[in-house]
């Protein structure tokens, strides 16, 4: 669950807040099973270990996407250091699911989402709740064995619908997910969740990591899930 990975960016925060007394000893969650906020990446920056501009790094994150889409980030918490604010949010990035501090400054407004997508890779569905309750279900295609679909927790970084390609369907969205071996995402490597059209392999283990729906359904999900919602795959 997105609540665990919110209670590890606190107890890491408050390990550094501990060992770096100049770091501000309150945190704030930002981010549940029930609510999530976001923001815009508006200056390249690099995520660090700790919220301090000494702080290793662990890494970079830029404005925009490889779709050339603008950049968004999940924001799991908040804290104030050294008269600044800085956020922990969740990474793009490989290994899936790291977290990182970067400063308020190089995001843009915050904003809240209620809805959060969940996908079983052993059942074959997808769910997307908001505050909490199921809003949609819908049967789903996945990576191949050879290809698998990560696991952990990510979230919605963009929505696409210019394809001009019916592989992809009407709407694609792109995720935070990373494979370690090459997806059917545009670029390589990015998990995305779109449409089909082969809506007779559906469901099963088809994709080469992109989780894939019918047409019908990622068009209702596209109605319901706004950008910054979190994605838990399991």
């Amino acid at each position: 669950m997105l609540a665990a990975v919110v209670v590890a960016a606190l107890v890491a925060s408050a390990s550094s807040s501990a060992a770096s007394p100049k770091h501000s000893s309150r945190t704030v969650s930002m981010t549940n099973s029930v609510v999530a906020h976001w923001a815009p990446v508006v200056s390249g920056v690099v995520a660090r270990r700790a919220p301090a501009p000494g702080a290793p790094a662990i890494f970079p994150v830029s404005t925009v996407t490889g779709e050339g889409t603008q950049n968004i980030v999940l924001i799991l918490a908040r804290t104030n250091a050294g008269g600044a604010t800085w956020y922990r949010v969740l990474l793009a990035s490989l290994p899936n699911s790291m977290t990182g501090w970067v400063p308020a400054s190089a995001l843009g407004n915050v904003y809240a989402v209620r809805t959060h997508l969940y996908v079983d890779r052993e059942t074959f569905t997808a769910t997307l709740k908001r505050d909490g309750r199921t809003i949609f279900t819908t049967r789903i295609g996945v990576g191949k064995p050879y290809w698998p679909t990560p696991a952990g927790q990510f979230y919605i970084r963009d929505e696409l619908t210019d394809f001009n390609n019916p592989f992809y369907g009407p709407v694609a969205f792109g995720t935070s997910a990373r494979s370690t071996v090459l997806t059917d995402w545009p670029g390589g490597g990015y998990v995305g969740v779109h449409g089909t059209n082969e809506p007779g392999i559906l469901p099963g283990a088809v994709s080469h990591g992109c989780i894939r729906m019918r047409n019908s359904a990622i068009l209702r999900l596209a109605k319901l899930m706004p950008v910054g919602t979190p994605l838990t795959v399991s």
